[in-house]
């Protein structure tokens, strides 16, 4: 089993930015990817971003692309996403998720999930 804590979430005025981490624990992530989906209420889970492990490639759904940045921490088994010019848009819980799939990645895709953690965007 993997465990994926989520962390820092909260309320943020639109244009503000936050940082959530994502500490992995359980296994190593070699070949594996990495990255967040969120949930808006009355929504399907959406992706976000993903890192591929190996190579730390990274990939973006088109409503983030330029404001949000994923990056990871080898040593800590943690992966980040940087929030920059928040819109209220982007409210929703963020969910860490984990998986050996290393292409475009849907729900269905992914094997391990964290918790989820709270984004409000303000206006």
């Amino acid at each position: 089993q993997v465990q994926l804590v989520e962390s820092g979430g909260g309320l943020v005025q639109a244009g503000g930015s936050l940082r959530l981490s994502c500490a992995a624990s359980g296994r190593t992530f070699s070949s594996y990817a990495m990255g967040w989906f969120r949930q808006a209420p009355g929504k399907e889970r959406e992706f976000v971003a993903r890192l591929n492990w190996n190579g730390g490639r990274t990939y973006y759904a088109d409503s983030v692309k330029g404001r949000f940045t994923i990056s990871r921490d080898n040593a800590k088994n943690t992966v980040y996403l940087q929030m920059n010019s928040l819109k209220p848009e982007d409210t929703a819980v963020y969910y860490c998720a984990a998986g050996t799939t290393t292409t475009n990645w849907g729900p269905t895709m992914v094997d391990y999930w964290g918790q989820g953690t709270q984004v409000t965007v303000s206006s």
